[in-house]
């Protein structure tokens, strides 16, 4: 897989057309062209890179303006605690609505029901977690029992610093629980699995990156649409394992107003976020990899790309994203208890 910069940047060449757009557009009169920055998370790089191109031309029809859209990816929950503590971020699309709340109980960079505001929660478009493995599966991984297994090696990223981590922890905490009956044994479990991890990358790219390139790990738990890009761009050296249960993964994205309003940039950071929703945003979603949330079209078209599987949501299983993250991710909690670095 090709490298690809933090920050990628991202403009159409043309002039600002004429007295009716400056009419319709006050805000933007003073510059012949905006700066838009998105903060994603690791995974989203493909996406947004297409996307960015599509609404720039979107944009640029409907205003006469040009629009520089700069994009900086990360681990999910250290790309929020960049925008607590400062970076610009028109509007931040992460891994999870969780990592989203805290620009809200972290400064107020955006009001309480922000995921009130677009269709969906916010959310559009989802996506599960699933394994990859060698070609031919040597190790006949399956299901996530397998992955405590004695002598696997089990690639994921960090929960403290990723959002991918967080939907992958989870879908096996719930899986042992259900399998094993209770709490109790699922902790038991998941010490295990931890057990056979050799390194946690701070974010999903990461660890991609440490199975496919370097080589490390038997299995890979990963983003589904992670998953088959790795397929795609490396010719059938991986194969994709569906589990028997996974969680139902949304994403989130939102404006992050105490930045649009300072820069300006309200008009066009909400025009960017409705614009995923749009047929060609969610033809993009879906060329993607990821699973178009609104659009039956989209949805219709890559159907067969996305196998049906047994999901369910953190809100049903955990009780929501506030109680999972206090009982299992915050300093001391669940995963500090049962992961012990080699």
């Amino acid at each position: 897989m090709n490298a690809r910069r933090d920050f990628i940047k991202f403009s159409c060449a043309a002039a600002l057309a004429g007295g009716l757009a400056l009419m319709a557009w006050p805000s933007f009169a003073q510059s012949q062209s905006l700066s838009l920055l998105n903060v994603s998370y690791d995974p989203t790089r493909e996406l947004y890179a297409e996307f960015n191109r599509a609404f720039s031309r979107h944009w640029k029809a409907k205003t006469g303006q040009d629009l520089n859209i700069e994009q900086s990816h990360g681990g999910s929950g250290k790309q929020a605690r960049s925008i607590i503590d400062g970076l610009g971020a028109d509007v931040a699309t992460l891994a999870l609505a969780g990592d989203t709340d805290a620009l809200h109980k972290q400064g107020g960079w955006i009001p309480k029901d922000w995921q009130k505001r677009l269709p969906h929660n916010s959310s559009p478009y989802t996506s599960t977690i699933v394994f990859v493995v060698r070609r031919g599966n040597p190790k006949g991984i399956k299901d996530w029992d397998d992955l405590a297994r004695p002598g696997i090696s089990v690639i994921t990223p960090n929960p403290k610093t990723s959002g991918g981590a967080r939907w992958n922890y989870l879908a096996a905490w719930e899986f042992a629980r259900r399998k094993l009956g209770g709490d109790a044994k699922a902790r038991e479990f998941m010490a295990r699995l931890y057990g056979n991890v050799p390194v946690l990358d701070t974010g999903a790219r990461g660890a991609t990156t440490t199975f496919a390139q370097r080589g490390q790990g038997d299995v890979l738990i990963a983003w589904e649409n992670e998953a088959q890009l790795l397929q795609k761009e490396f010719g059938g050296r991986f194969d994709v394992i569906a589990p028997s249960l996974s969680i139902l993964a949304e994403p989130a994205v939102t404006v992050v107003d105490r930045n649009v309003d300072r820069k300006g940039t309200r008009a066009v950071a909400e025009e960017y976020l409705k614009y995923l929703y749009s047929e060609e945003g969610q033809d993009i979603v879906g060329r993607h990899f990821y699973r178009p949330a609104v659009s039956e079209k989209a949805q219709a078209k890559y159907a067969g790309q996305f196998p049906k599987l047994n999901l369910f949501t953190v809100d049903a299983a955990f009780g929501g994203w506030e109680k999972a993250a206090r009982e299992h991710f915050a300093d001391g909690a669940a995963f500090d208890q049962i992961y012990t670095r080699k």
